[in-house]
Parts: structure tokens; C-alpha cells; sequence
């Protein structure tokens, strides 16, 4: 058949003219073309091309990594760090921490990410075993971990100099990572997942996966530091459709205050209505009231006042709230 390329054989670069208008002629027995030479990844991304202007495929390119610029931040920028972890399972009261990474980023307040100027990386040797369902989650073993831990030095400075932390789960990684350093406890942070309303800019759902698949990438998840580079983009990219991006969102949201509200003494026949509602349960420990709670945007507090001494407490009483703003939101509960 005329023109057929088989995209599974190795290739040579110079097989297939990309650029439109681009002429070839034969050498040696096969084509080469006749100006500029044509690289792999040209090749690659001319049947990217073809295959989406079929209409009938969509091609996920890999993500690629930025380069780190060691640099101080100007005048104009400041400094987010974005984290995650890996950890021996979701109770923060005896799980642990296996792998930490921080990516740190400049930033402006209008929403534009510049360089990445530090990245920190480790892994950490737990005094709890790692379960077979977090080494075939997370790719790490127990082998991996021995005798690694972290260096609390280089921690805290990349940490120190942070304007803004960020984690794509904050409610789970900040008691994590405050359990690490101390540094953590006193810094802003803003949640990706729940801070940004990813369905009002088209995103299917909220996962970074999801995210990263509607802006056409695919990258090696579930390993701290490549989840922090991938949130970096996704958070940098432009949305379609949509004016700026998702980090502009992230800042305005982190701006706001928030507050918690404390349904103490509520009727112990009405938690199914409260808990339909999204209020959580604090069990006292830390200090906290024991009873259900919940958090609203500033303009919801009121109506959320009124829901309470109408539908539970059915009389005007006053209830415990709390302001929250990003130093306090996400602590553990």
C-alpha cells in the first residue's frame, strides 16, 4: 500500500517529511529530506498531527519535566512550593511518611508560574512495615526505604523561603508533612483538589490523572516528585475556554477566609441530616469540640447559621465559628 507507515517499527528520522511543502529525495535508498533535517520527535509529532485531524484519535504526549533555574526570585515574584508524599496508609495518627518531595516555583499575583528554582527529594525508612498494597500503589519497597531518611536541614530551607504551599490533597499531606517539620506549621497552604472548581472549567473530575489526561498528557504517577511536576502544569496551563488558569484560581481562593462551624450539642437523631450536608465528625481529640463541623465560604456563613437553628437546633442559639484563613485551613481535624 502507497504511503503506509508502520508506527511500531524503529524508525529512522529520516523517514517521513513533516513540514507542509517540505520536498525529499532519495539517498542511499531512502528519503531524506532536502533541507533542515527532520528529528525524531518531528516525525513522531507529524503523525500526532495526522492522527488528530482525523477527528477519530486523541494522542497523550508525555510530560516533559521543567528545568530547574537556581535563582533568587525578583522583586516582582514570590514563592510556592508544591509538595506531596507517599506514606504506609491514610491515618495520620500511625502512618508514616516513606517519600517526600518538594518542587519550589516563582510566582507572581496575578497567577503566572515562572522557574523552578529548587527541588528536594527523598525517600524515608518508616518504623511501621509498608503494606503490599502501598508498594503496588506507590512503586516502593520495604528494600527501597532501608536506612534512607531525610535531611531536615535541606527541608527547611527549601521550605523557609515559601510564600505558599501547596498539595493537591492538603487535608492529607499537611499533618503529614507538619509531623516532618515544623517549618510546614506556619506557612499559607492551598488545596488544588478542593480549592479550584475544576468542573466549571470543563475537567471531568478533579484527580490529577483526569487533569492531566484532558490537557493531553500522561506522565509516571504515584511517585512524589513526578506528582509535583505534573501539578506544576496542569496549574500552569492555560485552561481552553476558560480566562487565565487554574494557579490564578488556587491564589484567589487561598486569599479568602473560610470559617468552621461547630454543630456542638446538635440532636444525636439528626447527625444522618447534618452528615448528608457535609458536616464531619471531630471525635475532641487536639483540644477540638467533639461533635459534627463543617467549613463555608464567607458568603455561605450566614445561611449556613440559619440552616443550623432552624432544621437542627430549631431555636436561636450561638454557635461555635471559627475563622480560617490558608495559615490555619487543612490542619488535621
Amino acid at each position: 500500500m502507497k504511503d503506509q507507515t508502520d508506527l511500531f517499527n524503529d524508525i529512522d528520522a529520516s523517514e517521513a517529511p513533516l513540514r507542509k511543502g517540505m520536498k525529499v529525495k532519495p539517498v542511499s535508498g531512502r528519503h531524506q529530506a532536502a533541507q533542515n533535517p527532520v528529528s525524531r520527535d518531528e516525525v513522531y509529532e507529524g503523525w500526532v498531527r495526522q492522527l488528530e485531524a482525523s477527528g477519530r484519535y486523541r494522542v497523550l504526549r508525555q510530560l516533559a519535566p521543567r528545568p530547574i533555574v537556581r535563582r533568587a526570585p525578583a522583586v516582582t515574584e514570590k514563592i510556592a512550593v508544591i509538595v506531596d508524599v507517599e506514606t504506609t496508609g491514610l491515618d495520620h495518627s500511625k502512618d508514616e511518611v516513606i517519600e517526600l518531595a518538594i518542587v519550589a516555583v516563582t510566582y507572581t499575583d496575578d497567577g503566572r508560574i515562572g522557574d523552578v528554582i529548587d527541588t528536594y527529594s527523598s525517600l524515608r525508612e518508616p518504623s511501621v512495615p509498608i503494606s503490599p498494597t502501598i508498594t503496588e500503589l506507590t512503586g516502593i519497597t520495604a528494600e527501597m526505604v532501608a536506612g534512607k531518611s531525610l535531611n531536615d536541614d535541606a527541608v527547611a530551607a527549601i521550605v523557609t523561603q515559601a510564600d505558599l504551599v501547596i498539595a493537591h490533597n492538603a487535608r492529607f499531606d499537611r499533618p503529614f508533612c507538619e509531623s516532618l517539620s515544623p517549618e510546614f506549621q506556619h506557612k499559607a497552604w492551598a488545596c488544588s483538589f478542593s480549592e479550584i472548581s475544576w468542573s466549571e472549567l470543563g475537567f471531568e473530575g478533579a484527580k490529577l490523572g483526569y487533569l492531566l489526561g484532558q490537557l493531553g498528557w500522561f506522565h509516571r504517577g504515584h511517585r512524589a516528585v513526578d506528582d509535583c511536576l505534573a501539578l506544576l502544569e496542569v496549574l500552569a496551563t492555560p485552561v481552553p475556554d476558560y480566562p487565565g488558569n487554574g494557579f490564578a484560581r488556587l491564589l484567589e481562593a487561598a486569599s479568602l477566609s473560610k470559617y468552621r462551624i461547630w454543630a456542638e450539642n446538635s440532636p444525636f437523631d439528626l447527625k444522618d441530616i447534618l452528615k448528608a450536608r457535609g458536616y464531619r465528625w471531630s471525635d475532641g481529640s487536639d483540644g477540638r469540640p467533639r461533635c459534627w463541623w463543617t467549613e463555608v465560604s464567607e458568603n455561605m456563613r450566614e445561611s449556613e447559621l440559619h440552616f443550623l437553628r432552624t432544621e437542627i437546633y430549631r431555636r436561636d442559639v450561638d454557635v461555635h465559628v471559627q475563622r480560617l484563613t490558608a495559615l490555619d485551613r487543612f490542619r488535621r481535624s
